[in-house]
């Protein structure tokens, strides 16, 4: 690539709440800092602010420094607003007014982790899509009805950025960098981190089933946990019943009251998320991705599989290829050195 196509370096501010996440915010930068090594230059700036300019405490204890005021006039790509734990008491009419001033002066705005409440609560997410940490979900669904609230792992709607918690931000980044710096650069970069595949913001967060019903309901969770010990070999619903020590019209009930299915749908989603994920972490064949998750015959899987996600098992694979080390993808340079 020549220098004449090199694009002006980007510049990303991490606004930092009172115990705000650490590991989303580290997830964040370290992507930025690898893509600069990896190019020889700095392409990715970012610098850590806090309302005030002081450091601010992490939910862990820790803080990072150096930490900056906001300066709503400084130039900025993208503001993230990065929260963690107890971010409703973090959310100031301060900060309201400072992230509304920056959407006036049409700065893009992010978040992670449970910062997306900030902007909910700003206004600043109105008829956007946005997602949130999974167990903030239903709160924010509940509280801002404008709000087009998704279980994906993050989330591009325009000039807003928003992503769930923990590693969710990695992904987040890697596909910023595939678009500003090429696919080439953002698989380099995931490959130094040792992760199997970039993930795409159609990937759903992970909701713990717990998370979903609640821990009261242990009949429903050990029905659960019983599927999910016999993927390979599905147990028919009267040996759940059995095992589980529920009757078969019990556990029907379950599924219905609290998911909203039946047994045998659930049990083939279950199935089906496996075979994604041997798909694309594995380099398994489909025939045996078919017989490890319980299928009696591959043009069997292959319907269940597009009926589910909407393109054959073999479409996977292609979609989400990654080159090895050191080969370049299709159109792309064999270098990464862009600079």
């Amino acid at each position: 690539m020549t220098s004449a196509a090199v694009l002006r370096k980007a510049k990303y501010v991490f606004l930092t709440l009172p115990n705000y996440s650490l590991i989303a915010v580290s997830n964040a930068l370290e992507p930025l800092r690898m893509a600069n090594r990896l190019m020889g230059a700095d392409v990715y700036q970012w610098s850590i602010v806090s309302s005030d300019g002081r450091p601010v405490e992490a939910s862990c204890g820790l803080s990072l420094s150096p930490t900056g005021a906001l300066d709503i006039r400084q130039r900025a790509d993208i503001v993230f607003v990065c929260g963690g734990i107890n971010v409703r008491e973090s959310v100031t009419p301060a900060l309201l007014t400072a992230l509304r001033r920056l959407a006036d002066r049409q700065v893009a705005l992010g978040a992670l982790c449970t910062g997306g409440y900030a902007l909910a609560k700003a206004g600043l997410l109105d008829s956007y899509r946005a997602t949130i940490h999974w167990e903030n979900l239903s709160a924010l669904r509940e509280e801002f009805p404008r709000v087009k609230i998704s279980d994906q792992l993050f989330t591009i709607d325009r000039e807003r950025y928003t992503s769930s918690g923990g590693t969710a931000p990695l992904d987040l980044m890697l596909n910023l960098i595939e678009r500003r710096s090429g696919s080439r650069v953002s698989k380099l970069v995931s490959e130094q981190f040792i992760l199997d595949r970039v993930r795409k913001d159609t990937d759903r967060q992970y909701i713990p089933l717990r998370a979903q019903i609640g821990l009261s309901n242990r009949g429903l969770i050990r029905v659960a946990n019983l599927m999910e010990q016999h993927i390979e070999k599905p147990l028919s619903l009267e040996a759940i019943a059995k095992s589980s020590g529920l009757s078969r019209r019990q556990i029907e009930r379950l599924f219905k009251r609290d998911l909203n299915c039946v047994p045998k749908r659930y049990y083939l989603q279950m199935r089906l998320r496996r075979a994604r994920e041997l798909l694309l972490q594995t380099a398994m064949p489909i025939m045996d991705i078919t017989a490890a998750c319980g299928f009696q015959s591959t043009p069997h899987f292959s319907k269940c599989y597009r009926k589910h996600f909407g393109h054959p098992p073999s479409a996977e694979r292609k979609v989400n290829s990654t080159p090895p080390m050191g080969a370049a993808a299709p159109g792309e340079p064999a270098s990464v050195d862009i600079i």
